[in-house]
This record gives C-alpha cells, structure tokens and sequence, in this order.
C-alpha cells in the first residue's frame, strides 16, 4: 500500500468523525455562548449602560437583541434546529463584539483581544457550510442534506 492509499483510507475513515465532531463543536459553542447570555439577562440595563458607552446606537434595543440571539443560539445550537440559519446571528454578534470591544486590545485572548470571538466566528462559519451533522434536529427534520 503506498502512501496515496494510506492517505485515502485515512481520508475515508475520517468520514465517520464528521457528525461527532459537529456535535462537540455546537455544544461548546453553545456553552460558550450562555454564560455571556445569561450575564445579559442577570442585568439589562448595566449591559445597555455599557453598550452606550461603547458607542453603540440605541443600547437597549441592542443590548436585548445580543442577549436574545445568544440565548436563542444556546438552545438551537444545543438542538442542533435551524443550526445554519442561527449561526448567521450569531456571527453578526460576534462581528459587533471583535469590533467594539475586541480589536483595540490586539489578537491575544490574554489581552481580551479578539482570538476567542474570532474562533467562535469561525465555528459558526463551519455551521453555516457543513451544517448540524447527523446527531441534531436538523437532520430529522430535513434530512441528510440539511
């Protein structure tokens, strides 16, 4: 067996992790996301006190459309329903987080930098392209190509 073959079989076999592997990743991603969300929740207007400080345009209408998405995501992600149209939310919130809180600290998570919303983002692009994987709603709902 050459090494084109071993590769190939390697390929075909790593086939069977896709679907747990894309559980894993939504349920960590979904962790990740409750705490700030229900941080949110525990206190709106300290949050909509801060995201006026930030600059952000009507703060809290803002601050309840973030913790809504957050926690919507938790529970979608968690399910696995509708996994690709909620990463799209999702991604726009952690856009608006890079930009207005992240980016002047630099990448470094250290920092408070923008590594760790960037790695979100990057999940829920993944999502957004492979979709749930077969351990999710999405699947039973519709169907394998969901």
């Amino acid at each position: 067996m050459n090494c084109k073959q071993i590769y190939l079989n390697f390929s075909r076999l790593s086939e069977y992790a896709k679907s747990p592997a894309l559980l894993f990743a939504r349920l960590a991603v979904a962790y990740g996301f409750y705490g700030p969300a229900i941080n949110k929740w525990s206190d709106m207007s300290a949050v909509a006190d801060w995201f006026a400080s930030l600059g952000i345009p009507f703060p809290t209408l803002n601050a309840y459309m973030a913790a809504s998405t957050e926690m919507t995501g938790v529970v979608l992600l968690t399910l696995g329903f509708l996994t690709r149209l909620i990463s799209l939310p999702l991604i726009i919130v952690m856009i608006v987080a890079i930009v207005t809180v992240h980016l002047p600290n630099g990448f470094s998570a250290g920092d408070n930098g923008f590594e760790i919303p960037l790695y979100y983002m990057l999940f829920l692009l993944l999502f957004v392209s492979h979709g749930a994987g077969k351990f999710s709603l999405d699947r039973l709902f519709f169907g394998e190509k969901s």
